[in-house]
């Protein structure tokens, strides 16, 4: 119903139509030429709301009207859908506790505002040869986060790069 190619008044082609009127109510089969009379009585239009039905279903309603509270509905439901952010935290295998804790500080925050987070370990130079390091980076992190969270994908090697990727539990806002 809320197509933008909707046929009114005389777009509309076929010879008869089902016809609802401007209070909902059924009006039956009618003549296309008719319930163009019975619109244009009334002051308003008549609108195809299903050109796909044997005969199309037409309604006798206001033309702008109706187009604006779709974009208004549209609009709705486009502002009450949730967007995932992604945020990335990135350090290296000979990371500092201290600064590991101000990391996890920062992933836990990303989570309690409902973000997804990739914590990635990058390994530069010889560090390759010790990938082992990095996990015991990220196990260490999970350790320390006490937020809810799940594990979305395992630390896993991308090229230089080590990395997982979480997301918020079940209290995240």
């Amino acid at each position: 119903m809320a197509k933008q190619d909707l046929r009114t008044n005389e777009a509309i082609k076929v010879r008869e139509v089902r016809l609802v009127g401007s209070d909902g109510q059924q009006l039956g089969i009618v003549p296309t030429i008719e319930a163009l009379k019975m619109a244009r009585d009334q002051g308003i239009d008549l609108v195809e709301v299903a050109p796909q039905a044997k005969p199309p279903v037409c309604k006798i309603l206001d033309y702008g009207k109706f187009k604006f509270e779709q974009e208004k509905n549209a609009r709705d439901s486009r502002k009450k859908q949730k967007l995932l952010k992604l945020k990335e935290v990135r350090m290296q295998p000979k990371i500092e506790i201290h600064d590991l804790e101000f990391k996890t500080r920062q992933i836990k925050e990303f989570l309690e505002h409902g973000s997804k987070v990739k914590v990635t370990i990058r390994f530069r130079g010889r560090e390759l040869a010790h990938t082992d390091r990095g996990k015991l980076v990220l196990d260490r992190i999970l350790e320390l986060l006490d937020t809810p969270h799940v594990v979305d994908r395992k630390p896993m090697m991308e090229g230089r790069f080590m990395s997982m990727i979480l997301s918020p539990g079940s209290r995240a806002k």
